[in-house]
């Protein structure tokens, strides 16, 4: 009973770390694409690291 449970709390949390993941790949996507760019410019990884370092 204890390790359904465990596996049922583990499955919710993946759910819910996906759907942030997909909220995160959307929005930048949907960003992008307001300012008039190319919306799948997001899965360059010059993209992602121009973004983390203008977060440092």
């Amino acid at each position: 009973m204890s390790s359904e449970y465990a596996q049922r709390v583990v499955r919710k949390l993946l759910i819910g770390l996906l759907l942030v993941v997909l909220a995160l790949i959307i929005g930048a996507m949907v960003g992008y694409a307001i300012e008039g760019g190319n919306p799948f410019r997001i899965f360059l990884p010059s993209t992602w690291t121009h973004i983390l370092d203008f977060l440092k």
